[in-house]
């Protein structure tokens, strides 16, 4: 195997037994591709065909070969993943991105809309620049600087539908994808680009969600001829309180290596009712948590049932994803840090791809952005972590594929 240079910022070249090898020039810089991204309008309730092919077109013009993974959501919406490989042989680089965002419906400016990248200062501007446009166009940089025929070992990226609302792209390249399958039975080295500052990640808490609906009938208040649906729902919530109040201070609920330490049990309460003389013909109520890692979460999922059943409650139950973790003193956590430069990986409390592509045993998240801009109504990435996550998966590739 030939010995790499892996300083970030240093010229890339890996040694090999035939002479130095220069490292291509990229045609575009990862700002280009991450204001071209951005233009697509891609909101996880809309189709992501648009974007995907421009994903495809672009990795088949970088020299991989694509896998296409196309599926209907469960409102009949066209969604598409991407899953490509340049290079031959087993193991390298195993990247993973998402092309959808969450919505825009509001916006800081009226001098830019959020699907008109815009540079101000040191920041790109727009929806999905940070959550994970821009890691996208970093690795596609970053890829392009390498020819398949150098390759020792592939790099495969993957680029899904629908992270935002249920991870459905993952969850269909998980099952369908016979290129995944060939990076799970390789033991690809795989990276979850979404934004961590740089920062290795090695653990994210699962995701739960579940709606219960009490129905009603509307009539004028003064009547008796409506039934107001809140009546069902309120023992019900006395319910969800006592969970939540549970999982605050149960120890067995608490995970040490995150912050918060706790399961974060959101309820969210919604009857709808048009005026206050009416009375509510159906009453909801949502309940979104996150276990950690070691922590069953459909234990509490089967108590919510039954307090539903017991109140005459309609219940659904949204597809879960589990925690992510890796040991953070592995061999593989060590080795990412030192080509990173840093001394201690962390965790995280929100969720990626990551929880549904649990077939990869190395599998860690690492991308450029800070997760406090996503989803804001200014969403930003700093150009200098454009630059720097181009850099780093770069320097990845250079020691996993050389």
């Amino acid at each position: 195997m030939p010995a790499c240079s892996t300083a970030i910022g240093q010229a890339s070249v890996c040694e090999r037994k035939s002479g130095p090898l220069q490292t291509l020039k990229p045609t575009m810089q990862a700002l280009d591709y991450a204001q071209q991204l951005v233009r697509f309008e891609s909101p996880s309730l809309v189709s992501n065909v648009p974007v995907a092919n421009f994903i495809e077109e672009t990795l088949r013009r970088l020299g991989f070969t694509c896998e296409r993974l196309d599926y209907n959501d469960a409102n009949g919406v066209p969604k598409s993943s991407v899953v490509a490989r340049k290079g031959e042989g087993t193991g390298g680089m195993a990247y993973f991105g998402h092309s959808d965002v969450v919505p825009a419906g509001s916006w800081f400016t009226t001098e830019h809309g959020p699907f008109q990248p815009t540079i101000v200062g040191d920041r790109l501007y727009g929806r999905g620049s940070c959550d994970m446009k821009g890691s996208v166009a970093c690795m596609l940089v970053a890829a392009e600087q390498f020819s398949a025929s150098e390759l020792k070992h592939p790099i495969y990226v993957t680029v899904t539908a629908d992270e935002e609302i249920g991870y459905g792209g993952a969850r269909a390249v998980a099952v369908r994808s016979k290129l995944f399958q060939e990076m799970v039975r390789g033991d690809a080295n795989g990276i979850v680009g979404e934004p961590t500052k740089l920062e290795v990640v090695y653990a994210h808490k699962g995701t739960y969600g579940f709606t219960a609906i009490s129905r009603g009938r509307a009539a004028h208040s003064s009547t008796r001829e409506g039934i107001n649906a809140n009546l069902k729902m309120i023992p019900f919530l006395a319910e969800m309180k006592r969970i939540h109040d549970e999982v605050q201070n149960d120890p067995q609920w608490q995970h040490p290596e995150f912050d918060p330490p706790g399961i974060s049990w959101n309820i969210g309460i919604n009857d709808h009712t048009e005026a206050v003389n009416i009375t509510a013909p159906q009453s909801i109520c949502t309940v979104y948590f996150r276990p950690s890692p070691g922590q069953n979460g459909d234990v509490l999922i089967e108590r919510a049932k039954r307090a539903a059943a017991e109140n005459g409650l309609e219940i659904s139950v949204r597809d879960a994803a589990n925690a992510l973790y890796v040991d953070r003193n592995s061999p593989f956590v060590r080795e990412v840090l030192d080509l990173a430069g840093q001394a201690a990986a962390k965790t995280v409390c929100y969720g990626t791809d990551g929880a549904v592509l649990t077939g990869l045993k190395k599998l860690l998240v690492l991308g450029p952005g800070d997760i406090a801009q996503a989803h804001t109504w200014d969403e930003w990435i700093a150009l200098d972590q454009l630059d720097r996550g181009t850099e780093l998966y770069a320097k990845l590739i250079r020691h996993w594929c050389c």
